[in-house]
Order: C-alpha cells, then structure tokens, then sequence
C-alpha cells in the first residue's frame, strides 16, 4: 500500500478490506462473538467492526452512553475478554475495528455512575472536571428530571436529604446526597444543614421540571438528548483522558483501526481528527459525517473517509425509476395533501419547529452570545436583538449541510463561503428588507470575518464561541429538523427518506453512479461503504422492496386502493394520512417470504415514526386516543386475510424483481470503491426498521450452518433457490474475492472503469489495478420491474462489452470471453453476476 495518497493509512498500518459489523450489548458479549470467529473468516470479511466497548450506562444496548472512559465495559467481558476476543481474532486473520465517541457522554440515573459529571455537580468550578463538559459553568447546571415544579416536588416533600455511600466513590464513605425517586444528587460540601429550600438553591446544579430542557438548558446536548452531555474534546487534555485507554489498545496492538462517532458535534473536527491520526501514527479511519447530496468530505481531514452513507442512498436511488415520481407523488398528494413540490418547504417548517422546541436553548444561547457580541463594540451596538436573532433564526433554517467547517483563526474556504452566502441569500427572502444590513453582520461572524471593530476580531472569545456554536447547531437542527422530523413526514417513497439522502433526488442514473464512484477512488480509495447500519430508518433490503414500488407505480396505486377498501369497515375514523401512506409502504417493505413482521414489530416502529412526525402527536405531548386507534388498527390488518390475499398479488407480480434488485443492490455494494462494511446478519435478507428493531439478535450458528451448507452443495439458479440463500451466496463470494484481491479494491492504484451497456437497465464496472488493467468485473440489473414490465428481460441486441481476457464466474465458475456478450445470457435468472480475469 502507496504511502503517497493522503487518505490511506501511514505504511504499516492496518486497513481493513471489508468489515462485519457488530453490535455489541449484555446479550452478545465479548465472549459470544469470539465463538463465531470462524463463521467470519469462513464468509470472507477482513475486520470485525465493534460497536462501542468503553463502559456506558449499565444495561445500554448500544453503548454509544459512556460514562466511563478508564474501563472497558464490565456488561461486553470487560478488558480481559477483550483482549482474548482481539487475540482470537488476530489468530483467526481478522482486524478489530472499534467505534470510538469523542462528543458526548451520558448524564445516567443514578449520576454517580459518571463519575466525572457527579464531581463537576459537587463541586462546580472547583471540580478537576469542570472543563471537560460544554458547561456554562458560571450558572448552575440545569438537571430536568422533575415530573412537577420545583414548588410543587418541595410543597409535597418529595425530595429527601439523606446520607449514603455512593458506589463509584467508596472511599469517601458517606456523603450528603439529594434524592428524588430514583435520581440521586451530590450535595455541596458546608450545605448540607441548611433549610432545605435554601439547600437546593445553594447547589451546583438546579433541579427542574423536565419540560423546562428545551427553553433553558444551559449544557450542549448530543442532539436534544438531555441524557448525553456534550465533551470539550477540543482541550488537550480531555482529548487526553478520554482517549487513553482506547489508544493504549491501539499500541499494544488489540485494536487495528477506528470509526468516530459524529464528528460534527465537536469544536474543530479537523482538528480532532488530525489529533487522533497524529496518536495512532496514521492509523485507517473513518468518521461517521453526513454528506448532504453533492456536499464534499473536507479534504484537509486526515482519514480514511465515511462510513458509507453518501454510498447507500446513491445505491438506493438507482433502483427508483424517476418517471413514478409524478403518479407516486400524486398518490401522496390523494392520501395526505402533500403536493410533490412541497418538500423545500416541509423541510423549512420541520427546522423552524425544531429551532423553536427542542432545539429552542441552544438557538437562544447562541443569539444571546451574538447579542452580547454586538453590545460589546461600539460600531455594531446598533443592531437589535431581536432583528439578529431574526436572521440567525432564518439563516440556520437555510443552512443545507450539517456546517460550513470554518475554524477559529482560519480563513474560510471559498466553499464554505459559497455555502453560508447562499444561505443567507434564501433566508433574507423570508425577512424584511431591513434584515439585510444585520444578515451581513451575521454572515461575517458566522465566517469569521472582520465586521465592526477589526481589532476585536483576533482578541474577541465571544466571536470564536459563536462561530464554533453556530456550526454545532446549525448540524443539531439539520439532524432533528430533517432525518427525524421531515423525513417522517414526507411519504413520497419511503426508500429515499435514509440518513444522508435527498429524498427530491428521485432516482439517479448510472452515470451518475459511475461519477461519483471514480470520484471515489480517486479522492477517497479507503472510504467505507455500507447498505446497512445501526443508524439506518430502513435496512437495505426494506429499501431495496421500496424501491420495487417506483417500478410498478400503476399496480402499487391499485394496491394500496385495494388495501384500503378491505380495511374500511375498521379504518379509523381521523387516520392521519402521512401515517396511513406510511403505513402501506412499510407493510409491504418488510413483509417476505415468511409474511408480515410482528403486529408488536410494526406498532413499536410507527409508535416512533408518528411521534417523531411531531404533527398530530409527539413524545412529550402523545395523544394517546388517536394513536390506540392507529395502532388497533394495525392488530387488525396484519390478521386480516383480505389483506394477506392484496400483498400476495403484490408479491407474485414483483417477486422476480425484488430478488433480482436485492441480489444487485448488494452485489454492487460490495465491489463500489472503498471498504465494504457489512452490517451483522445483512449477508441474507432482513425486514429490519430503525433502532432498536436493527438492533435485535442474530442467529450466527444458524447463518454458519447455512454457509457451511452452500459450500458443500452450491447453489443452482435454474432451481429457484431462496432468496436468502442468493443474497448469502454471493456475499460470501465477493468478500472472498476482495480478501483475495485487495489490490483491485482498497488501494491507491485500483482502478474503476464503467463498461459500455446497450440498455439502461443494467450497470456494469470494471476493478482492477493501474498496473495490471481490468481484473474483475461487476454487472448488476437495474430497474427490473420496468424492464420486465415493458419487455419481460433482455431481449437479444442488449449486450455488454467486457475488457479483452477470459471471465470466470466466482459463484458459477462459466468462463466468458472478452468483448460483447449478451445480457440476456448473462444475467438469465441472476440479479448481478461478477466475473474474475483468469488466464
């Protein structure tokens, strides 16, 4: 591996060729994933990719909750086990990626379980850990637990002051703490005789209502989640002290790479990241950001690249036929009023909503801190608060990606200011004239720039606290406003509406593929790529059975009518019609070849869907007599044979297509440029929808069994196997193949060359090295339903010219010749077929 390219590992460092996703909790432990090592390697993958493995809240499922940053989780083994699982691994061939989180750690119940915030509540400034939380110290910190008024909990005597021996402090034997219910305070030191009214004011931290979060909270938050209480990694030593132990296994060899958990919650992302590649000596790896569209990862970031949305959603959008668009929207438009141009402005709303709720005190903060900018110098105390917080309000609204990626001290890029004016020029049409003046003293704080006293520019805290924050929210609000506001409500096609999609990208072409593939490999040849994640709305195969919809917009129109005359006599009566849209959609996106998922399944997600939809009913305010009749209705229909007999005429007229674009999708996944991660029992079909429903178990032993099987016997495409079997098949395959082949996928001098096609409705590439020319050979259907709605299957002009040399199948082990070859006998009875050069 070249050590030339900025964005591979330094020489002699570790870069994973495919990588196995698992999520890690107390039911699948350090020890349990040790057991299916074997199963692994056996499929082909490179690295094991690890959820987080620092202690978090005990009992997490997820472990993105830390709250101690010196142990390695007792729930996953503790270090001891994870020492002998990264042993084992190694033996066995494999890397151990880890999934790292610098931004945030949990505020658990009880807060002593994190020891450093339960210090910083005790002892205010004077604790050792006052810095290392994005705290505003000089005020008491907001702890929003109450269920009434502070008034009321006291007239009712429901806080205690008690003596207690706080487990993660043994030590210090007994110590004065508050207790409400389960939730348990430190107590200032010299405090503990006062009244107790007087008591709770003189402590470090106020107890509130909890509704009081969205107006006042004066800490920065993960998102709006009052539980996870954001880092100032930006310190040296925090850096320092969180990163210790993690960096410890990294030297000593256990663990071989990372992925960051959202990196643009920090202060200085690129700053981080050059710390970090800095500590492990240019070790690969790759950040969790969100690339909006044609947005672009900051090339001066010292990693690897992303953790593979931008890859999914453009793999998604090539299975959805553009032309449904119009009857599709026009459908939505009949169930819920939303017209197929209304998106921009659903997306506004959806922001404006989240600005004035959930996000309403970090949007307050930061106006304030803009206020307070202003009144300071003398040549900008002219501009009122209101108006200032007017177009910061609006600019925010318009701010199209998660931040502008401008640092303290630095010139803006010219992309970043291309970005922010353009902005500013859509939010100023939605202000009065006399905003102008204010966006453009706005616009040169967010980027920078001299504006009012030039001598405050350099010297001024306030000004570099404001451009710092104004990025952090603006990424706060595009996360809340738009992937769990807007796209719960936006029904168009439920495929597109994924983490780093553009829903009103309806569909893309394979030009466009082919683009931003060899852009790709060019910029980025150690990016990761993923179809499934953790963090996903739908996983890739619920998508892929979405996407069929475009493909059959007529039937689906009828299907959807149908279903809804069958299930009249008990729809009722004020169903929401975004609910109901989405309702249809996500019934025959996870309903397979074993029926429909669980009413239990299917009413946890549209509990989350609906509320997250923030419209009709919301988490803090549920209506609860309309969701029961949501939900009753639900009970009904997955029992409903009338229903049954719709989704069964649904399945048999697109069974042929949905396998061939499940076995495509992921054929194509896993030979796109970059490192292929595949998500923990996505190498066969899966109907899972967002957290936790992709979190739940696995049947390893059961997916080993059935590789095992299909190693021994093969697998006949004339004899119509499973689909499951299809998708397992060739994912093994092509994992074997690029564990074999590294050089032709993660390497600076692969290669990527789009092949010539006589037809649309396939996309074919070429892998090789610069060196050596085309090595391997990828071609995958698309848009199958249309083709076969329109001719039935390739018909025989459709060809494929293939680079000179001898192809072998890698599942079948047929031998092509170069040149043109037919489609129609290539890819009879396959979703995709990938070809090796053989001499």
């Amino acid at each position: 591996m070249t050590s030339q390219h900025p964005h591979l590992p330094a020489p002699g460092k570790h870069t994973p060729t495919s990588t196995y996703r698992l999520q890690l909790s107390k039911d699948f432990t350090f020890k349990d994933a040790r057991e299916h090592l074997g199963y692994w390697r056996n499929l082909g993958i490179t690295d094991l990719f690890l959820s987080p493995i620092l202690q978090a809240v005990p009992g997490s499922m997820h472990g993105y909750d830390v709250v101690d940053h010196k142990h390695i989780s007792k729930e996953l083994g503790g270090r001891a086990q994870f020492e002998e699982l990264a042993n084992a691994a190694h033996q066995e061939g494999l890397g151990l990626v880890v999934d790292l989180v610098p931004n945030h750690m949990a505020v658990p119940t009880p807060v002593w379980i994190n020891r450093p915030m339960w210090s910083v509540l005790k002892r205010g400034k004077e604790s050792p850990y006052a810095h290392w939380f994005d705290i505003d110290i000089d005020q008491p910190i907001l702890m929003p637990i109450l269920g009434k008024r502070i008034g009321q909990v006291l007239a009712d005597q429901e806080l205690k002051l008690e003596q207690m021996v706080i487990p993660t402090e043994p030590e210090r034997g007994e110590q004065w703490i508050l207790r409400y219910y389960d939730h348990y305070f430190p107590v200032a030191e010299g405090t503990e005789s006062l009244p107790l009214e007087v008591l709770v004011e003189r402590q470090h931290y106020r107890l509130a209502h909890w509704k009081v979060a969205d107006e006042e909270l004066n800490y920065r938050r993960f998102f709006d989640v009052d539980t996870l209480a954001a880092l100032r990694v930006e310190e040296r030593d925090v850096f320092d002290s969180t990163h210790a132990l993690l960096l410890e296994l990294f030297n000593a060899g256990y663990i071989d790479a990372f992925r960051v958990d959202h990196p643009d919650g920090l202060a200085d992302p690129a700053g981080y990241f050059h710390w970090l590649s800095q500590a492990t000596g240019g070790a690969w790896i790759a950040a969790e950001k969100i690339l909006e569209d044609a947005e672009r990862l900051p090339s001066d970031w010292p990693i690897a690249g992303t953790t593979g949305y931008d890859t999914s959603w453009r793999l998604t959008a090539l299975q959805v036929d553009p032309r449904a668009s119009l009857p599709l929207g026009t459908l939505m438009q009949t169930l819920t009023a939303d017209s197929p141009s209304s998106y921009p402005q659903m997306q506004r709303e959806a922001k404006a909503q989240i600005i004035d709720t959930s996000l309403a005190a970090e949007v307050r903060r930061i106006g304030q801190l803009v206020w307070k900018i202003c009144q300071n110098d003398f040549r900008l105390r002219d501009y009122t608060f209101r108006s200032l917080v007017d177009c910061l309000r609006e600019l925010i609204i318009e701010m199209p990606c998660y931040r502008a990626y401008v640092t303290p001290g630095q010139p803006a890029s010219t992309l970043s200011r291309e970005i922010v004016a353009a902005a500013a020029e859509r939010a100023l049409r939605h202000l009065e004239p006399e905003h102008s003046d204010t966006m453009e003293v706005v616009i040169a704080l967010v980027l920078g720039d001299e504006t009012g006293s030039a001598a405050l520019k350099e010297s001024d805290p306030d000004r570099q606290e404001f451009l710092v924050r104004f990025q952090q929210v603006c990424g706060a609000v595009m996360a809340k406003g738009v992937e769990d506001t807007t796209f719960y409500r936006w029904t168009h096609l439920l495929c597109l509406n994924e983490v780093g999609s553009n829903p009103q990208a309806f569909g893309i072409s394979a030009d466009n593929l082919h683009f931003f593939a060899r852009d790709i490999q060019t910029n980025w040849p150690a990016t990761m790529t993923t179809n499934s994640t953790h963090d996903t709305k739908r996983c890739e195969d619920v998508r892929m059975r979405l996407a069929i919809i475009s493909q059959y917009p007529t039937l689906w129109a009828q299907i959807v009518s149908d279903l809804r005359d069958a299930t009249q006599p008990y729809r009722p009566n004020d169903l929401d019609g975004r609910s109901e849209n989405m309702l249809w959609q996500t019934l025959i996106g996870t309903w397979d070849e074993k029926g429909p998922i669980s009413s239990d399944r299917l009413r946890q997600y549209l509990v989350k869907a609906i509320r997250e939809q923030k419209t009709w009913t919301t988490w803090t305010a549920p209506d609860e007599t309309r969701e029961k009749e949501l939900l009753d209705y639900v009970d009904q229909i997955i029992c409903d044979p009338q229903v049954a007999e719709i989704v069964s005429r649904w399945r048999s007229e697109t069974r042929q297509a949905t396998r061939y674009t499940i076995v495509a999708n992921k054929a194509l996944q896993l030979t796109m440029p970059g490192v292929a991660d595949v998500y923990q029992g996505s190498e066969i079909t899966q109907t899972s929808l967002v957290d936790p429903d992709n979190r739940r178990p696995v049947d390893f032993n059961d997916l080993a069994q059935r590789l095992s099987l299909l190693d021994q016997e093969g697998l006949d495409h004339t004899a119509d196997p499973s689909l499951d079997d299809l998708k397992l098949n060739v994912t093994a395959a092509i994992l074997r193949l690029r564990r074999r082949r590294k050089e032709c996928f993660v390497s600076a001098t692969a290669s990527y060359e789009a092949l010539a096609l006589s037809t649309g409705y396939a996309v074919a590439f070429a892998r090789g090295t610069a060196s050596e020319g085309p090595q391997i050979v990828t071609i995958a259907r698309r848009l199958s339903g249309v083709l076969s709605r329109y001719q039935g299957d390739f018909r025989p002009e459709h060809t494929v010219v293939l680079p000179e040399g001898s192809w072998k199948d890698i599942c079948s082990n047929e031998v092509f010749p170069g040149g043109m070859q037919s489609l129609e006998e290539l890819l009879f009875k396959r979703g995709a077929r990938i070809l090796e050069r053989v001499e």
